[in-house]
């Protein structure tokens, strides 16, 4: 699969994750994990790095949602708002994995590249594609590495350790084959067809 291809699935996929319950979300899931079955251990990281976030979603919508009351109580949740909540952090639990999928099929290399090649089209406007690809590369390849707790404070000081990157970016595309456009004619259609609905 061209990276920008897989980029185009992503971003079609992330879209239709909105639109899907429970059963859909699971398919999607384990459709991403027989085509990638590396990612699990990149996509509990994200579980585990984006708790506070699942549960700050969580609580948000199961008290801001107007229903009945559980336990006929002023202070407690709504049915209502924990059945949208659950629903919800579900979705943002598909789009983790979906994530993990595109870093597993492509890797930091392949998504560079794959962006670069979508936004090309973007020179003809005077737009300069290869800095902010680079910048990317640079972001993606610092979030790669693990570092000790308050180290932004000391990359926003300029502090040298953790400043700098790779002397040169080399971006590696294949091809685009017919099996991409007809890829990307599919993904059209499934978004049309979940917008529809």
């Amino acid at each position: 699969m061209h990276p920008a291809c897989a980029l185009l699935a992503w971003a079609a996929a992330v879209v239709i994750c909105q639109y899907l319950d429970y059963p859909g979300l699971v398919l999607m899931v384990v459709v991403a994990q027989l085509s990638a079955p590396q990612m699990w251990r990149v996509w509990f990281n994200y579980l585990r790095r984006a708790r506070w976030l699942f549960l700050t979603l969580w609580l948000i919508l199961a008290y801001n949602t107007p229903g009945e009351s559980l336990l006929d109580s002023t202070w407690a949740p709504t049915y209502e708002g924990m059945a949208e909540a659950s629903v919800q952090a579900a979705r943002l639990a598909g789009m983790l994995a979906l994530l993990a999928w595109l870093f597993a099929r492509q890797g930091r290399d392949g998504l560079v590249a794959g962006l670069w090649w979508l936004m090309l089209p973007l020179t003809k406007l005077g737009v300069n594609v290869e800095r902010g690809v680079v910048r990317l590369s640079l972001v993606l390849d610092n979030l790669q590495r693990e570092h000790e707790k308050g180290a932004w404070k000391k990359m926003l000081a300029g502090d040298v350790r953790y400043i700098g990157g790779p002397d040169a970016l080399h971006l590696v595309l294949p091809p685009w084959r017919v099996a991409d456009t007809l890829f990307v004619m599919a993904l059209i259609a499934a978004l049309c067809g979940v917008m529809v609905q």
